[in-house]
Formats: structure tokens, C-alpha cells, sequence
């Protein structure tokens, strides 16, 4: 629980229920009008929500290529076949599973067998969807891997990725978040490029490969926090940050079927294509971002002094020397309800993002271009959600209906809670593909409810070390991604059934209400002792558009606790 000192002395820089500006012609603090138009803060967001189209459209292609790069029937002993005449295909139905393991001893249960000329189907499978093509492309894989190889592989860049989060977050508070964010994203590229020659060269160098991958990612989201640390004015938080990391969703709904067709096609030989055209958008897009993109509104060269004062009179100036309270950031139970939040997002996210494809082809029997394309619908749709949520959120604060506290728990707990429910639903579908297909979408997609939880939290009790925050509640969350793999790899390795998948499914569920129930006992939402920024007065002359009015003057009701 959160300590006497922690709860009593939060930071008299700012509250949730103080007027945001000092006004020196009044001697009160006052709300200025927000500026009109797109202005530099909106610029930043939108490279940013670019940005993250790019990483994540790096990070997931591999998951769509294996299926291309991998030869399935020759590395897994998917079919056990016995030469015959030309196949009668029926499907055996067993309704006692003990008789049916019985049946198919010393083969591999879950995949399909020919006996005597005729096929053989297995009940944990599902029969191909009518009117689709078969899952099994007309292309054989070149590599050999099985599915615990495979799961390495994809685990891989999350070794990388969770080593990297606090010295980026640290770098990103020192220096500024926009070399950071924009080497991390160059760094990915380059060896996102390189893709193809390590896999063809070593297992063991594209497993080094994916490592440094996520090395070079791993800086991304803490170097962004930070610079909206000092971007994101108080009651625009949930708005800018929630659109810039919607980003992401948009990246994997349009890496997912570009790579599909990629892969399906034969462009520079089919699958190294996906890694040869989303390397190179991501080397143009450093570029743009390096010219276009500045650390602070004090350091930006062409922002209105109108909005530059907007800005800066509701987070306060900041310098980026201070040193981390390393000892209260570590104690605080604040700290640690964003990271059981966290890492129960990033365990359904991960799942779904690197095995979804697998799931698809391997028990619905979707070929891959289709897989691909059904693989991103889920993301639209949390893209959709995250980008209402975030003006949702604002709306509630800014006008007083619930508290940030109360705001972010209702919102996680809508992102936790619905996807824990739906992906149990998932198993109980079984083989209607279009149920199949609609229940993991609206899983995945509620779960975009978060992004205007736990993932905003970080700047809501400390603006000033907020990259830092996110780089240690992502680090734990980073676990999910090497060992969700894993897990999936271990439980359905030659053993792809829909029984072992629901094994996965229900501890989805149960890691999703684990996580949701921790934020909603201990998380806070305004700024700790030890996280505010070293907020200066701000002179506002009424030239600025001050309101002086009482109207604008509205405090939060319901704030009856300390966050």
C-alpha cells in the first residue's frame, strides 16, 4: 500500500482541482483559453502517431512472414502420410476422446493423417471455412523451424526490447526525447532491412538480429512520454497521448495484410520483401521526424508565443537535470498498480500480436493472405475505440464528472475487464469462423479502453519523470513478449489443438483480471510529492486571452482523496 508520506505530501506544484495559470495582474491562477487551430503540439503528434505506425509495423511483419517462411509440413511433421490412391476425404467423429487418442497412437493427434487412401481429420481442429482456400500455400518455406524455434524467434526482440526501457527513459529526461526516439526508430530500420540476409545466414544471427531490434525499439515509448512531459497540457493528456500511441494499432492493421500479400507474392522473392519496404519507411520517416519534430516548446523555433504560454502555464517549465528519486519511484504502490496494469495489457497484446496469425492458419485454416487480413481487424477496431477514448477521458476530467483517479480506473477496468470476459468466449465458439473471428475482435479492439487508463497514469503523478515511469512499468510489461511466445510455443508445440489454444486463452483471462483489479485498489491520479515539475510563475497578459471568469474556474467534483 501507498506509504503515510506519499499520501500526504503530494506535489503543491499542481492539483487537479488548482486553476492552471498564475496570473500576476490578479494574483490568482486563472484558465487560459486553449489556442484555436493545429498547432506544434498537435505537429509532434502526428510524427509521432507516424512514428509508431512504423514500429509496429516493424515489430509485427515477422509474425506474418514466418508463416510464409517456414516449410510447416516438413519441420513439424504436421502429416504423417501413407502413399495411396487419390483420397476420399471424410471426417471421423469420435465422442469419446480417450477411443480417439487410442486411434491415433504413435501419430501427432491434432494434425491430419492419411489411413488406407483417406484423410483423416481430428475433432480439435476445424474444417477449412467454406468458401475460403485452403491454408497451405502453393510456396514452400525455406527454414526448418518448429514452433518452439519459432516461439524463440518472436521472443526474441523482447529480450532487447525490456533491456533498453529505463536507459532510454533516462537518456530520453536527460537529453530530450527526440534523438532518442528518432535513433531507436533508425537503428530498427536498418536491421529490419538486414532481415532476410541473417535469416538465410544463421538461426543464432537473426535471433541476435531481433535481440538489437528490440534494443533499438525499446527507447521509443519512454523517449516519447517524456517529451510529452513537456507537451501535453494537463486536460489534453488523454486526447494528444492516446492518439500519438493509436499509432500503433494503425501500424499493425496495416502491416498485418500488406505483408500477407507480400509474402504471397513474388516481390524480391515473396517474404523479404515485407522487410525491405517497411525498413526503408521506417529510414524516411527518422528523417522527417529529425526536421520537423522539437524537444520542448521552448525549444521549437516557430510555435506562437500564444501557445508556447498555454502550454507551459499548465505543466510549468521543467529542466531535465533533475536526479531520479530512484528510492520513493520504487516504493511508491502508485508506481506498481501502472506496472500489474501493464503487464496485463501487454500479455493479452502480445499474445494476439504474435500468435494471432498462428491461431488463424492453424486451427480456423485460413490461408494467408486471408489470415493476414482478418489478423488486423481487431486492431481497427482498437484503434477506433482508443481514439474516442482518449476525448472521452478529457471530457470527464476537464468538466468535472469523475476525478483522474476514478477516470483512469474506469477506463483499464473497461479494457481489462471486457477482453478478459471475450477471450473465454473464444474457445467456446469453437470452429464458426465468422463468431471466431467477431469474438477476437471485439477482444482485442475493447481493449483499446486502456489507453486512456494505465498508459496515460505515468503523466498524471509525475510530469517531471514520466519517461522514467513508462520505461519501468514497460520493462515489466516487456515480459509478456518473451514469454507469452514461449508459453504458446510449449503448449501447442506439434500439438496444435483448440483445446491446448484454450489453455492459453484462460490464462489470458485470468492474468487480464489480475492486473485490472491491483490498478483499481492502488492507483492514484494526481501528482506525487516527489513528481512535479519545478513549475515557474507565468505572466499572462490579456492579450493571451485569459478567462477570468468563475464559469472556467470549475473544480472536479468527487476529489475527496489524495492521489
Amino acid at each position: 500500500m501507498m506509504s503515510s508520506t506519499e499520501t500526504s505530501n503530494v506535489s503543491t506544484s499542481y492539483r487537479e482541482t488548482d486553476p492552471l495559470v498564475h496570473c500576476e495582474r490578479t494574483g490568482t491562477r486563472n484558465k487560459l483559453e486553449r489556442p484555436r487551430g493545429i498547432g506544434s503540439r498537435h505537429v509532434l503528434t502526428f510524427w509521432a502517431f507516424v512514428g509508431f505506425i512504423n514500429v509496429y509495423a516493424m515489430r509485427v511483419n515477422l509474425s506474418v512472414a514466418m508463416v510464409a517462411m517456414v516449410n510447416s509440413s516438413s519441420s513439424t511433421g504436421n502429416h504423417n502420410s501413407l502413399p495411396h490412391k487419390p483420397l476420399e476425404t471424410f471426417r471421423l467423429e469420435y465422442s469419446n476422446h480417450r477411443q480417439w487418442s487410442q486411434f491415433v497412437r504413435g501419430k501427432n493427434h491434432s494434425k491430419d493423417w492419411e489411413v488406407g487412401g483417406i484423410e483423416v481429420h481430428n475433432n480439435d481442429t476445424c474444417p477449412n471455412p467454406p468458401g475460403w482456400k485452403n491454408s497451405t500455400s502453393s510456396k514452400a518455406g525455406e527454414f526448418h523451424w518448429d514452433e518452439a524455434t519459432q516461439g524463440n524467434i518472436l521472443g526474441a526482440f523482447f529480450y532487447g526490447y525490456m533491456v533498453s526501457q529505463i536507459p532510454g527513459g533516462w537518456l530520453a529526461t536527460r537529453y530530450g526525447g527526440k534523438r532518442v526516439f528518432g535513433l531507436g526508430v533508425l537503428c530498427t530500420s536498418v536491421l529490419t532491412l538486414l532481415t532476410p540476409l541473417a535469416a538465410r545466414t544463421s538461426l543464432y544471427l537473426l535471433i541476435a538480429l531481433r535481440v538489437v531490434e528490440g534494443i533499438g525499439e525499446g527507447v521509443t515509448f519512454p523517449a516519447m512520454h517524456s517529451m510529452y512531459g513537456l507537451w501535453a497540457p494537463v486536460f489534453e493528456r488523454s486526447k494528444l497521448v492516446v492518439f500519438a500511441y493509436a499509432g500503433s494499432d494503425i501500424g499493425t492493421v496495416i502491416s498485418l495484410p500488406i505483408s500477407g500479400v507480400l509474402c504471397d507474392s513474388d516481390i524480391a522473392g515473396g517474404w523479404p520483401s515485407v522487410f525491405y519496404l517497411f525498413g526503408t519507411l521506417g529510414v524516411l520517416w527518422t528523417i522527417c521526424w529529425m526536421v520537423f519534430v522539437h524537444d520542448s516548446p521552448a525549444s521549437h523555433p516557430r510555435i506562437s508565443e500564444v501557445e508556447r504560454t498555454y502550454i507551459e502555464g499548465s505543466i510549468g517549465k521543467v529542466t531535465n537535470h533533475s536526479r531520479p528519486p530512484w528510492g520513493k519511484i520504487f516504493t511508491s504502490s502508485a508506481v506498481w498498480a501502472i506496472v500489474a496494469a501493464h503487464v496485463a495489457s501487454n500479455w493479452g497484446l502480445y499474445v494476439f500480436l504474435t500468435c494471432l496469425p498462428t491461431y488463424m492458419k492453424e486451427i480456423l485454416k485460413f490461408d494467408i493472405e486471408t489470415n493476414a487480413s482478418l489478423s488486423a481487424i481487431p486492431y481497427a477496431l482498437s484503434w477506433v475505440i482508443k481514439s474516442l477514448s482518449g476525448p472521452m477521458a478529457d471530457f470527464v476530467r476537464r468538466n468535472g464528472y469523475l476525478s483522474t483517479k476514478n477516470t483512469r480506473k474506469l477506463f483499464n477496468s473497461l479494457g481489462s475487464f471486457l477482453p478478459a470476459g471475450l477471450v473465454l468466449l473464444v474457445g467456446v465458439v469453437g470452429c464458426n469462423h465468422v463468431t471466431a473471428v467477431l469474438t477476437l475482435t471485439l477482444c482485442v479492439g475493447t481493449s483499446g479502453f486502456a489507453g486512456a487508463g494505465y498508459s496515460v497514469n505515468h503523466l498524471d503523478i509525475s510530469p517531471r519523470f514520466c519517461g522514467i515511469l513508462l520505461a519501468i512499468t514497460n520493462a515489466f510489461g516487456t515480459i509478456p513478449g518473451f514469454v507469452s511466445p514461449l508459453l504458446v510455443g510449449f503448449l501447442t508445440n506439434n500439438n496444435q489443438t483448440r483445446g491446448q489454444w484454450q489453455i492459453v486463452f484462460y490464462i489470458s483471462a485470468a492474468i487480464y483480471v489480475v492486473g485490472a483489479s491491483i490498478f483499481v485498489f492502488l492507483a492514484q491520479g494526481e501528482v506525487l510529492s516527489w513528481g512535479g515539475l519545478n513549475t515557474l510563475p507565468v505572466s499572462t497578459p490579456d492579450s493571451l486571452g485569459v478567462n477570468y471568469s468563475t464559469s472556467e474556474q470549475k473544480q472536479e467534483r468527487g476529489v475527496d482523496d489524495v492521489h
